[in-house]
């Protein structure tokens, strides 16, 4: 294929990379796979600017974006909309998508992975047109973030040390609001702590970590007003991998959902792919399943057919 790479060379793993090294290795990975590629390393500012950039350009067919879960969130919209192949250098702390699609997390074992990859068809969503490849959330996790961002880190351990004073901060706080919610005909009024729209379902990893992005579903989860003694429940529940065994929590899977929030609040926020947004009133939530072209892992015997000159 023809590609382009992008790397931000403030995500994550790359703020201590020597990324010149790195360009050269992706681009002798890729090109010794029999691919083209051009690879750019920007900063952090320039990232979705250059991806939208590169998109435009005709003969690209594939997007390697590497960084942490925003940029690939916005490397994966990119995509979507330009009907471009994405590969993945996951750069961040958590890589939830790079985790659903089950590729290394070494960003220098993942670029011999990417090279040798094959194409899959994978779902992605949207929030009223907004793309989404994890999880459109309000609530709990809205208010978690909310601190979070409030807090000054300069690492990963120091976003992780932020993340758990937040957490600490919204069990003490946690917030209560009405929801009115339709998914193919299920329809309900409730108050909640907590409403979390994923692609597809999670699975049982504590990072809520769908397993599979090509079951053309959403799932949907709502959680009951929580005391504190609740929330700290939840977070054992949700580290345990019994998200839906809890007592609070309704699941569900759905292809749409729309939400209604009827008292208005002032300065609403939701978390899409983890950035904290404003939120409409009403949300319209779908999925689109198969619509975006990723690379992942060949299977051992593709390999090994091919090694051995067996292929077809």
């Amino acid at each position: 294929m023809n590609l382009v790479a992008v790397f931000n060379r403030d995500g994550g793993t790359f703020k201590t990379t020597e990324m010149d090294a790195y360009r050269a290795r992706a681009t002798e990975t890729f090109k010794n796979a029999g691919h083209q590629i051009q690879c750019h390393v920007v900063s952090g500012k320039d990232v979705v600017s250059t991806m939208q950039r590169v998109a435009a350009i005709p003969e690209v067919e594939g997007l390697i974006a590497g960084g942490g879960d925003g940029t690939i969130s916005a490397a994966a919209d990119i995509a979507w909309r330009n009907a471009l192949t994405l590969g993945i250098v996951p750069a961040g702390t958590m890589n939830l998508f790079a985790r659903s699609l089950k590729l290394p997390l070494d960003i220098w074992d993942v670029l011999d992975v990417l090279a040798q990859g094959k194409i899959e068809n994978v779902d992605i969503a949207s929030a009223n047109g907004r793309s989404f490849i994890h999880q459109f959330s309000a609530g709990l996790h809205a208010r978690m973030v909310r601190y979070r961002n409030s807090m000054t880190f300069g690492s990963r351990l120091g976003k992780i040390r932020a993340s758990t004073r937040a957490v600490l901060g919204v069990m003490f706080n946690p917030p209560e609001f009405e929801v009115e919610f339709n998914a193919e005909g299920k329809v309900g009024h409730r108050k909640v702590s907590a409403i979390s729209v994923s692609n597809n379902e999670f699975g049982q990893d504590p990072l809520l970590v769908a397993p599979d992005v090509t079951g053309g579903h959403l799932g949907f989860y709502i959680a009951d007003p929580l005391t504190p003694a609740g929330v700290a429940q939840l977070a054992y529940d949700i580290l345990r991998g019994r998200l839906k065994e809890n007592e609070s929590v309704t699941a569900m899977t759905t292809t749409e959902v729309e939400l209604h929030f009827p008292r208005e609040r002032k300065d609403v926020r939701c978390v899409i792919d983890g950035e904290l947004l404003p939120m409409d009133r009403d949300v319209k939530l779908r999925i689109h399943a198969g619509e975006l072209k990723v690379l992942v892992p060949r299977d051992p015997d593709e390999l090994e057919q091919e090694d051995s000159g067996s292929g077809i």
